[in-house]
Order: C-alpha cells, then sequence, then structure tokens
C-alpha cells in the first residue's frame, strides 16, 4: 500500500505520541493502583466525574461499582460495556468513537453532555468517561462535560491534566469541543 510522505510522517508522530502516553499511563497506573482495584484505571476530575481507560472485564466493572459510579459514557469503539453494567445497575452511554484524529461531531458531545447532565441531577451520582486508555476520547468527553458546566476551556484542560498526566489534547480534538460548545452557545440564544 502506497502511503505519501505526509501521512507517514503524521502516522509516526501519532505512534511515537501514543507509545510514551502508554509508557506514561503503565507508570501513573503503578502508583495509583490502589484507587477503585488493581486493575482498574480511574482518575477522578471532581468529586463526581471521573476519567480513564477500558473497563473490559466483570471483576473491574465491581471495582466501579465499589467507588460509587452510578454511570458510564463508554467512548471506545473496542467495546460495549452494557452487559457488564447491568447486575450493578449501572446506566451505560456507549458512544463509540474512532480515535482517528479526524474532527468529531457536535452530536457525538451532545449524546454525551446529556447523559452525564441527567445523571449529575442526582447528588449521589458518578459519571465515569473511559476510552481505551484514557487519553485522547475519555479526555475530549470529559472536556466538553466540564465546559458545558460552565468551565473555562483552558481552565478545564488544566484540571484534567493535572489530575491524569497521561492525556493528550491533540488539537483537532479540542477543536471539535470548541465548535460543540459554539453550537450550544448559539442554541441557547
Amino acid at each position: 500500500m502506497f502511503v505519501g510522505r505526509g501521512a507517514e510522517s503524521r502516522f509516526r508522530e501519532v505512534l511515537q505520541r501514543q507509545t510514551k502516553a502508554l509508557a506514561s499511563n503503565q507508570v501513573w497506573l503503578r502508583k495509583s493502583a490502589g484507587d477503585v482495584g488493581s486493575g482498574m484505571d480511574i482518575t477522578w476530575i471532581t468529586g463526581r466525574i471521573a476519567l480513564g481507560g477500558g473497563i473490559w472485564t466483570a471483576e473491574n466493572m465491581a471495582a466501579i461499582a465499589r467507588a460509587g459510579v452510578t454511570h458510564v459514557i463508554d467512548m471506545q469503539i473496542e467495546f460495549d460495556d452494557t452487559p457488564l453494567a447491568e447486575p450493578y445497575g449501572i446506566a451505560v452511554l456507549w458512544n463509540p468513537t474512532d480515535d482517528d484524529f479526524q474532527p468529531k461531531p457536535a452530536e457525538l458531545f451532545q449524546q454525551g453532555v446529556d447523559f452525564a447532565l441527567e445523571a449529575l441531577e442526582d447528588q449521589s451520582a458518578k459519571v465515569f468517561i473511559h476510552c481505551a486508555a484514557g487519553v485522547h476520547r475519555a479526555a475530549m468527553m470529559t472536556l466538553a462535560l466540564l465546559c458545558s458546566q460552565g468551565w473555562e476551556l483552558n481552565d478545564a484542560m488544566g484540571t484534567i491534566s493535572s489530575r491524569r498526566p497521561v492525556v493528550d489534547f491533540a488539537e483537532v480534538y479540542v477543536e471539535s469541543v470548541e465548535n460543540f460548545l459554539k453550537q450550544q452557545v448559539r442554541a441557547g440564544d
């Protein structure tokens, strides 16, 4: 298959960034493994909103339930958590998204934000937003949610990054969130 030099260069850049992020994630996971369970990757961004990597197993879903999570936004295209969550009464929005570094539509964010905001109306609810590694897709959805709650974009990015250093705010994903937020403002006028 022929790949142009520009595409090959971009692919290498993305691959290097992913490899670095995953290596950092492994170190970070070892440091914080006691958070909700030895196999679960979760970072609390606020007291009620968490961000992390794939759940994948019933054991990890049990750890999520023990952490008080009541709602999950599953951004990974690779796996639907719904069957794992049913025994625990955890509501799941499977919002499958490819981590392809392409612009994302406003509807993708609207689904997640609506689901989370409705959940958070219950003061006892906790929302876990995740993708496979908790680096790109879950971070952009968490960013959209926080900004929809009134956070400034840079403050939200700073808070997310400080609590979960492995996140990588790809420019195209941040622009997608900004476009979503602009549409929300226009719809509210």
